[in-house]
């Protein structure tokens, strides 16, 4: 997401780090600020009780997007306001692996954060990436670090900033449209769009909007079965995560409030309904106030991972090891599933 709710809660981040570091470190705070608290015992088989929060890099602007690169054994993300996209892997810790990651023209005058924001894998060893600079949806060719765009417009009027994607198994993309990206936000004058659109992008490149309704529609992922897409809002007046169901096409069938934070939402909780990532299971790991946020498939709130500071995006590994978290100025990880 963007970093809005840094000033609309009013907390500054606590994990101002220094330059990258290449072996993971335990992040060295207070226990309340640090580690895993469970709400419900459920939450103990998916993060041990003496869990920790493990920084991997620091120094970045306003870390986002993590994608787990299996085939690379390496995590790529982005700095959006920095206009990177950064990769890590265990042996060589943090380094620059695209710059310019998102809008590449002369006038950044009109742009809020130009880079890319959120990753998704496609299945050819491609990257489609919210390209919130270029306002648009692209591909990103990890060979030749070329980005080709697959969508641009709604109803013949240029998107605002998209934020955050997911792709469904049939080739439909799923993805948020808030207007983070553009200097002055709604009161953009570029802004060519009245509303923050969660739209469908199908195979064929046909723009569906799904729903605008929401002030800010950020994050977003799908249930494992591809029938229920959640979405983010981080709306200060309204900070919750929507449910969609979905049908075989990709329309939604039906709508409903997953799970609401208003009653999370502090100073020393900073944050507001962002990244999120799925488990195979269907847990759902849902960045928010004070931390991540986990939730049953029911909603059932089961715990948070608080990481000493805003978390904006969240992403497993391919073994669903390890949860890795883009927090502000830093990279970090937690591991899950304990023996």
């Amino acid at each position: 997401m963007s970093r809005l709710s840094l000033t609309v809660v009013g907390a500054g981040l606590a994990m101002v780090l220094a330059a990258c570091a290449t072996q993971p470190q335990t992040v060295r705070r207070p226990a309340a600020a640090d580690g895993a608290t469970a709400w419900d015992p459920a939450f103990h088989a998916i993060v041990a009780a003496d869990a920790r929060v493990e920084r991997l890099a620091g120094g970045f602007t306003w870390a986002e997007g993590p994608l787990w690169i299996e085939e690379d054994e390496a995590l790529l993300f982005t700095d959006v306001p920095e206009n990177r996209i950064h990769r890590w892997s265990p042996a060589e810790g943090a380094s620059v692996f695209l710059e310019p990651s998102g809008y590449a023209g002369p006038d950044l005058d009109t742009l809020r954060e130009p880079g890319a924001n959120g990753l998704v894998a496609a299945p050819d060893g491609d990257v489609l990436m919210a390209n919130s600079g270029s306002r648009a949806i692209a591909r990103l060719d990890l060979g030749t670090r070329r980005k080709t765009p697959l969508a641009t417009h709604y109803d013949g009027r240029r998107f605002n900033s998209p934020n955050d994607l997911v792709r469904r198994s049939d080739g439909r993309v799923f993805f948020t449209d808030p207007p983070y990206g553009l200097r002055g936000m709604a009161e953009s004058p570029v802004r060519e769009l009245p509303f923050s659109g969660v739209y469908r992008l199908d195979p064929g490149g046909r723009v569906v909007l799904l729903d605008a309704s929401l002030r800010f529609p950020n994050g977003i992922a799908l249930a494992p079965d591809g029938r229920t897409l959640y979405v983010a809002n981080s709306d200060p007046a309204r900070p919750l995560w929507m449910a969609y169901a979905l049908d075989a096409e990709g329309a939604v069938s039906g709508r409903r409030v997953f799970a609401d934070a208003s009653d999370l939402v502090a100073d020393d909780a900073p944050g507001l309904p962002d990244g999120m990532a799925v488990a195979a299971d269907g847990t759902l790991f849902a960045t928010g106030p004070g931390g991540v946020l986990v939730f049953a498939p029911d909603g059932r709130r089961l715990g948070r991972i608080a990481a000493g500071g805003q978390v904006a995006n969240c992403a497993l590994d391919a073994g669903e090891r390890w949860l890795y978290l883009t927090a502000g100025h830093s990279l970090a990880r937690i591991r899950l599933r304990p023996e």
